[in-house]
């Protein structure tokens, strides 16, 4: 299975923040789409990096809620690990896991084009296993 089958179904929106945003208005735009994670990016192409959840939440407590009015890329990972729509999602699997990443910017043409969570990874895997499942339980009953 490829990741663009991934993203045919979820769909290519990928919510950005400009690296100059604040991390008020980060946590305001995750909560605003229910996410975990969002592309920093100053238009929306381009991936300057990612920030998520977590980066947040360490910083708070590294360097305390003076950190609310900072610019997104003082705390951002800059150096942002991405996937290609013809890349396998076994492999994405193994490299989320691997690398402990739960998002992963897809890029095609040097240009932003979706991103794929670990929760769409586990959906697509329980979905191929039902699959396979419901071809093996018919080919028992024939």
């Amino acid at each position: 299975m490829l990741i663009s089958t991934i993203l045919r179904g979820k769909g290519s929106d990928v919510t950005t923040v400009a690296p100059d945003a604040t991390v008020r208005e980060l946590l305001a735009r995750l909560a605003e789409h229910n996410i975990g994670a969002v592309v920093v990016s100053a238009d929306g192409v381009t991936i300057d990096g990612i920030v998520s959840e977590r980066d947040v939440v360490r910083r708070l407590h590294d360097r305390g809620a003076g950190i609310l009015g900072e610019p997104v890329s003082s705390i951002m990972t800059a150096e942002v690990r991405t996937v290609a729509p013809g890349d396998r999602v076994d492999e994405l699997r193994k490299t989320m896991t691997t690398h402990r990443v739960r998002h992963m910017p897809v890029v095609e043409d040097g240009r932003l084009a979706g991103i794929v969570s670990i929760g769409d990874v586990v959906k697509n895997t329980i979905e191929e296993l039902e699959t396979e499942k419901a071809s093996l339980v018919d080919y028992l009953h024939r």
